[in-house]
């Protein structure tokens, strides 16, 4: 009896321990962001999708939606999508919109940096050179950054347009 009076303690915080360890791995979960592509080019006034096209003509615009789904049991921090230009197509400027809070950056070197507003160097008929807006056409790649998290069964929604050249 002696023995089970010592031990009762240990026990009560380890029963206390497991209680609050699974309370804490209920709460802390883990987000499961699932991503899907859909691209639309609009024909004869009908959305087509790109699978469906066939032979995309120079001039038609790309619809690109980027849709990011949490299936997962916590929320996703500081969630990030990119989309691409495809080669042989280019941005076509303040095409790209999204929901919620979010800032959409740019690539001009396929991923390596990002900026709202990326620049160039361009030569002046003087011989300096003189940071200038780069242009649409030259974007390779677009991400959307959202400030709020991606909650639980919740979506964001992102989309921008590309012209075949």
């Amino acid at each position: 009896m002696q023995n089970l009076k010592k031990n009762l303690p240990v026990f009560s915080l380890l029963a206390l321990v497991f209680v609050i360890g699974s309370a804490f791995a209920m709460v802390t979960g883990r987000p499961e962001v699932k991503v899907s592509l859909i691209g639309l080019v609009t024909r004869e006034n009908k959305s087509v999708s790109v699978e469906k096209a066939g032979t995309l003509n120079p001039g038609e615009i790309l619809n690109w939606t980027i849709t990011s789904q949490n299936a997962g049991t916590a929320p996703a921090h500081n969630y990030k999508a990119i989309g691409e230009i495809p080669t042989g197509t280019a941005y076509v400027a303040n095409s790209a919109t999204a929901e919620g809070n979010v800032q959409i950056v740019y690539s001009l070197d396929d991923g390596k940096t990002f900026d709202a507003k990326p620049m160039i160097d361009q030569k002046q008929p003087d011989g300096s050179v003189k940071k200038v807006p780069a242009p649409a056409s030259m974007y390779t790649q677009i991400r959307y950054e959202w400030n709020d998290p991606l909650s639980e069964g919740k979506q964001f929604l992102a989309s921008y347009k590309v012209r075949v050249k």
